[in-house]
């Protein structure tokens, strides 16, 4: 049989089920394990594949959810995605990941576009949206939840690590280790995730009685770190500790240190970053960081998105997790820390 004579009935005769479950398979909606089994058995060998669009059409309801994503060259992102991705697929959805940059026009017009779609529901990932855009999703029906970014006012929930109770962690830890001039590479200031974590490592700093850090915006681009890192070597009082504002920009950091201007890691300067990306625990880096973590993060951001596709009403969710400090070989390790 070609695809266009293939019909869900067909199916369900072969499987020997109703039509009633063959959708309910494909709908990701409650079936038994050998119903499943069976019906996709069946769709394999007639070559059957469902009609999203048609489904929507009928249901209202397309089962896709837009995934909006800045950039990819921290290795936080691509492992964000494949979780995120995995957990909707597991719960009967399918992701539309698009591609924008951070200009505020750029952002919408991908927005926009994702409203065509007839998604039922939005995750942004380290992307902030205008207020009338909100207000567009909301008028629509179309859930947004903001994945590794707040947005203060936006009426949006969302889903980050406790990133002020994180840099106050790195702040304790390297005064613990007997750092008298730390430097800070932060993450991009005009975000939350860089400015939250700012704000926690100076307050720990600032109660402990320590000198303010010399502070460069790394603007969690590489090259940009990079340069911070030379600066701040090639000062009068070259840094002993330096925390990073995300694992991209440390590693880019250590590199730069390492490879250019022969400095010992941790013997001259202690690095610490924040993400724990795969990379961090690579024996070349094996870099002391404070960990996101995802998979509870990726978990509460379905939840969310689905609860509030299910019910419209619900009110928004500002969700904090609590991440650990991995301590690994590039920074002093505190007597009586493990």
């Amino acid at each position: 049989m070609s695809d266009l004579k293939v019909t869900s009935l067909d199916v369900a005769r072969m499987a020997g089920v109703s039509q009633s479950a063959v959708s309910r398979v494909f709908s990701g909606a409650s079936a038994s394990k050998t119903t499943i089994a069976k019906v996709r058995a069946a769709a394999d060998r007639l070559g059957y594949r469902p009609n999203s669009l048609a489904r929507a059409m009928i249901t209202g309801k397309s089962r896709i959810i837009g995934l909006v994503v800045a950039y990819l060259d921290n290795q936080f992102y691509p492992l964000a995605i494949e979780r995120l991705s995995q957990a909707l697929q597991e719960r009967g959805y399918h992701i539309l990941l698009i591609m924008a940059g951070n200009s505020p026009e750029g952002i919408d017009a991908v927005m926009q576009d994702l409203m065509t779609y007839q998604v039922d529901g939005i995750i942004t990932a380290s992307v902030a949206i205008s207020s009338d855009l909100t207000e567009r999703c909301s008028a629509m029906g179309i859930p947004v939840v903001m994945f590794n970014r707040g947005q203060d006012g936006s009426g949006l929930s969302s889903i980050t690590s406790a990133n002020v109770e994180g840099g106050r962690k790195v702040a304790e830890f390297l005064l613990a280790g007997g750092h008298g001039r730390i430097a800070h590479v932060a993450g991009w200031q005009g975000s939350s995730t860089g400015r939250d974590r700012t704000q926690g490592f100076l307050a720990a700093l600032a109660e402990a009685g320590a000198p303010p850090p010399e502070m460069i915006d790394g603007m969690y681009d590489r090259a940009t770190a990079a340069e911070a890192a030379r600066r701040l070597m090639e000062g009068p009082q070259p840094p002993d500790a330096i925390f990073v504002g995300n694992d991209h920009m440390a590693l880019a950091v250590m590199d730069t240190l390492r490879h250019e201007m022969g400095v010992r890691i941790p013997g001259d300067v202690s690095i610490v970053g924040y993400d724990d990306v795969p990379m961090a625990a690579w024996p070349a880096y094996d870099l002391t960081t404070l960990r996101q973590p995802v998979n509870r993060m990726v978990e509460a951001t379905v939840d969310t998105l689905l609860a509030e596709i299910e019910d419209p009403a619900r009110g928004h969710e500002k969700v904090e997790i609590t991440g650990p400090l991995i301590i690994r070989g590039s920074a002093r390790v505190p007597q009586g820390w493990t």
